[in-house]
């Protein structure tokens, strides 16, 4: 055990630099109220720097520098907080449609002194499509199917932007079964990618789907009959 608490030590550190006391108090938080507030399951205390924090940050391995970056579906602000923390260079907003926890990330963010962006509702609301497109990266960790979430995701990026589906096991599976779904809402490109490889336990599993350009004209077309 203290060689696994060495380890997670020395990934913190080297993920997170100055910002580590932001992520030990972000862990903090949500061992104080992420359980009552309903953010995390009862099991995930123990085991919330291996399985989410720093599985969370290292997927800033794929992002360029300087990005304008939305987490759907944020939750108890997973992946987007730490890989805030991690990555202070990104413009990241936090979407997230229910209330309460809308409210959890507002105070997380004053807390923490983040530059991050809390925004009230879904993916695929005409309003928030207006309010946040031509992004570089959408990521999502535990929102919805490969499928479902690439008709959510996609139409937010610009085209060759990319969404960054944080998964478990059986991504291949998933991946190669919602493959036609996909690159029907335009998803261009698939591919799996292995982030943490040496500095986390557990590596984190992402499928990368790239917004094709003909999505973006599907778009325009679309937009062009509304406005008729």
């Amino acid at each position: 055990m203290e060689g696994e608490a060495a380890a997670v030590a020395a990934a913190a550190e080297r993920l997170f630099g100055d910002r580590l006391p932001a992520a030990r108090r972000y862990v903090e938080l949500l061992v104080e109220h992420g359980v009552e507030r309903g953010l995390i399951g009862p099991r995930e205390v123990d085991r919330l720097w291996t399985r989410h924090v720093l599985n969370s940050a290292v997927v800033g391995e794929l992002i360029p520098a300087g990005c304008r970056v939305v987490d759907v579906g944020s939750g108890a602000g997973l992946p987007g907080i730490p890989l805030q923390l991690a990555r202070p260079d990104l413009r990241l907003t936090l979407l997230e449609p229910m209330a309460r926890r809308v409210a959890w990330l507002d105070e997380v963010v004053a807390e923490l002194q983040l530059s991050t962006t809390v925004v009230r509702g879904r993916a695929e609301e005409p309003g928030v499509r207006r309010g946040l497109r031509d992004l570089d990266v959408v990521t999502a960790r535990a929102v919805a199917p490969l499928a479902k979430l690439a008709g959510w995701g996609l139409p937010l990026l610009r085209p060759g932007g990319r969404l960054l589906a944080l998964k478990g096991a059986s991504a291949a599976e998933e991946m190669a079964r919602d493959a036609a779904a996909v690159a029907a809402v335009g998803g261009s490109r698939q591919e799996l990618a292995s982030c943490g490889e040496g500095l986390v336990t557990e590596p984190t599993t992402v499928i990368v789907v790239e917004r094709g350009k003909a999505a973006q004209g599907r778009d325009t077309r679309r937009n062009s009959r509304k406005d008729r």
